[in-house]
């Protein structure tokens, strides 16, 4: 295993290295002038120029690949034409919010679609499995960034004047008071916050994992070998979770690599949404500014995440079935 994941990182170098390329060209590319923030009829044009001369635009665009990509993979990611900071400093500052609101969904996803997934299929037919059926088909078809509207409007701000004990903090990652709440005061605070945006994105995903796994757990409780196992005498919790269940997770871990990258850019929505300080809320306020490093190091971030959720997809294959060996 540790063989294969080497060959894998390995072989991944190239398409780093061009998936860094082709979003040099195309940022760069991209009608516009970073230096139009500047834009005042009381600024000379010389100074322009000069803004231009430090922003390296005034270079031609092979030699700025160049020292772009240098010092990109020394860890230098450059400065921020809009902040005057350097990218690296707001990547940490970003990434933090944006890696709890995925690990949060993350977890929730899977475990509220494969628990719904696994009740339709054993119940298959039954009134719980078209009820949830078409609950996970109505929350498929939705669109994120409307979905979280509407859970802002219900939960938050109607959850309000109706006077309910649940009225949910619409924007944000933590209360104005924050600071003066004691260490569980900190945390219960953060968990509010992280109600809405976690749910826009879980409901919606959580179903699409929710109907493979049906699918596929119905293949599976067919078999013969559960039949036996069924024959055998061994109690029906036991045959599902732990004969039939392992066997099903197989296809489903392939969404694993799948939801990584699609986190990441669906909390670009839901970050601009609710507020949410991270990744995603950046790379919309860095296009809009032109801001060029920025946008190419939070675009490159999100591309890795694509190549590190296909490398931990094919190694989770081995761990849910013992069969399939990469040596």
């Amino acid at each position: 295993m540790a063989a294969y994941v080497a060959r894998r990182l390995l072989g991944a170098i190239p398409l780093v290295l061009g998936i860094a390329t082709i979003i040099f060209f195309v940022v760069n590319l991209a009608p516009g002038d970073p230096t139009a923030l500047y834009f005042n009829q009381n600024v000379p044009p010389e100074v322009l120029e000069q803004i231009r001369r430090n922003f390296g635009l005034d270079q031609p665009l092979l030699v700025r690949y160049w020292k772009w990509l240098t010092s990109f993979f020394t860890g230098d990611f450059g400065y921020s034409f809009a902040h005057s900071r350097p990218v690296a400093d707001i990547i940490l500052e970003t990434l933090g919010p944006t890696l709890i609101l995925a690990g949060c969904t993350l977890v929730l996803i899977f475990a509220a679609g494969i628990a719904t997934g696994v009740i339709q299929a054993v119940r298959q037919h039954r009134p719980a499995d078209r009820i949830l059926s078409i609950t996970s088909l109505f929350f498929y078809s939705m669109p994120s960034f409307w979905l979280g509207l509407m859970l802002m409007l219900l939960l938050s701000l109607k959850a309000h004047e109706w006077g309910l004990p649940f009225a949910l903090p619409p924007t944000g990652m933590t209360s104005v008071d924050y600071e003066f709440l004691s260490f569980g005061g900190k945390l219960a605070d953060r968990a509010t916050h992280l109600v809405l945006p976690v749910l826009t994105l879980s409901l919606v995903m959580a179903a699409g994992i929710a109907r493979y796994t049906r699918g596929q757990m119905l293949e599976v409780i067919h078999q013969d070998y559960i039949r036996t196992a069924r024959a055998k005498g061994l109690p029906g919790r036991t045959v599902v979770l732990k004969h039939a269940l392992r066997n099903s997770l197989l296809p489903v871990i392939t969404l694993l690599g799948l939801y990584m990258p699609l986190l990441f850019s669906g909390s670009v929505f839901v970050e601009v949404i609710f507020s949410w300080p991270g990744m995603g809320r950046v790379i919309v306020d860095a296009i809009f500014q032109r801001d060029y490093p920025l946008v190419m190091a939070t675009s490159f971030i999100f591309a890795l995440v694509v190549v590190l959720g296909s490398l931990v997809a094919d190694i989770l294959y081995a761990v849910a079935d013992p069969r399939i060996r990469y040596d």
